[in-house]
């Protein structure tokens, strides 16, 4: 006797069998869910505590890293720690630990353009040249 005609031939009960688990199933799956939504409702709010929300991303879509500490950024100089020069491309510069490219504000500044050996800034309407400096210097 094929599989399909042995159903057949119980009726009712197979049918009465699969609607009883899934019954079962389901008053199982609510009594689970319940304490989940009844502990959900609660009202929850994150405190930073003076530290980085962690839900702001660190890195831009071009790949760069961001820099979180805008305060304490403002109180500093200028400081050009190296140069990435490509004459064909996009240059980058590393001033005070943060990956910049011409246009990029930092610390009140703008980054006017950079070249193999200098970074200039706009400020007010004031230019402000910084060299790299070799090592040793």
């Amino acid at each position: 006797m094929s599989k399909n005609k042995r159903y057949k031939a119980q009726g009712t009960r197979y049918k009465w069998k699969a609607k009883g688990w899934s019954i079962v199933s389901l008053l199982s799956l609510a009594a689970c869910c319940l304490p989940l939504a009844i502990y959900a409702q609660e009202q929850f709010s994150y405190d930073a505590k003076g530290k980085r929300n962690p839900f702001i991303p660190l890195v831009t879509l071009d790949g760069r890293l961001l820099k979180l500490d805008v305060e304490e950024e403002k109180n500093k100089e200028l400081n050009l720690e190296g140069i990435i020069y490509d004459p064909q491309g996009i240059s980058y510069a590393i001033v005070n630990g943060a990956v910049v490219k011409t246009g990029d504000p930092i610390n009140d500044f703008v980054v006017l353009k950079i070249e193999k050996n200098l970074v200039a800034f706009i400020k007010d309407n004031q230019v402000r040249v910084l060299e790299l400096k070799k090592e040793g210097e």
